[in-house]
């Protein structure tokens, strides 16, 4: 626990700046993808049930994004990669272990929700290349409902994310199951499970695909 604390003493010093605030980090996290949702919503035209069929597809796409990139080079050092390891591996799991899980202070968010320049970056070159693909090969409904799905999906990773590293007792525990969820990721923060199981953070469709739920 010493060496958590003592861990947490530095990071704070060295990558949490005065001018950070964690409140603001989220409020700009929530307000860039509702602002994407709503105008994707607001877009569509006499939308049919094979549009619609693009919003399941795209949440088993992005939740199989999510367990890929979180067992592989979030836990595995691939040269090209080394900046997203270090933030996860030897920051986040040093951070925060299953002996002390939860954030102190909001400005603590800064180690736990993604940076708002990724979030740009993965709206610009992830999001909108392949809803032009889609749009091109189906039509523009289809294309909003993917870049809608994927937003509401990444907000609702951070939040998921967020409230695992808050304390019990936080009202957000009276939503169901999120109690459960929390218990998975508490056991990815054991030192000796965090490279093994329990890859999801959200919801642990491809951990039980992949056999690697615990």
């Amino acid at each position: 626990m010493e060496r958590v604390e003592i861990f947490r003493e530095r990071f704070r010093h060295e990558y949490i700046g005065k001018s950070y605030s964690g409140k603001l980090h989220f409020v700009f996290v929530i307000l860039w993808c509702v602002r994407g949702v709503s105008l994707c919503l607001y877009n569509l035209h006499t939308v049919t049930f094979k549009q619609l069929l693009i919003v399941p597809l795209t949440f088993l796409y992005t939740n199989l994004f999510e367990y890929i990139g979180h067992r592989y080079p979030m836990h595995h050092k691939y040269k090209a990669l080394q900046a997203v390891f270090k933030r996860h591996t030897l920051q986040h799991h040093h951070f925060f272990t299953d002996e002390k899980m939860n954030c102190d202070t909001v400005n603590d968010f800064k180690i736990i929700l993604f940076p708002p320049v990724l979030l740009i970056f993965f709206s610009v070159f992830f999001v909108l290349p392949i809803a032009a693909a889609v749009f091109y090969f189906f039509s523009l409904n289809a294309a909003m409902f993917y870049i809608a799905t994927t937003l509401a999906y990444y907000l609702n990773y951070e939040w998921l994310h967020l409230a695992y590293h808050l304390p019990e007792t936080h009202w957000a525990y009276n939503i169901p199951f999120l109690k459960t969820l929390r218990r998975l990721h508490h056991n990815h923060h054991n030192t000796k499970l965090m490279d093994k199981y329990n890859f999801n953070i959200s919801y642990p469709v491809f951990d039980f695909v992949f056999r690697t739920l615990k």
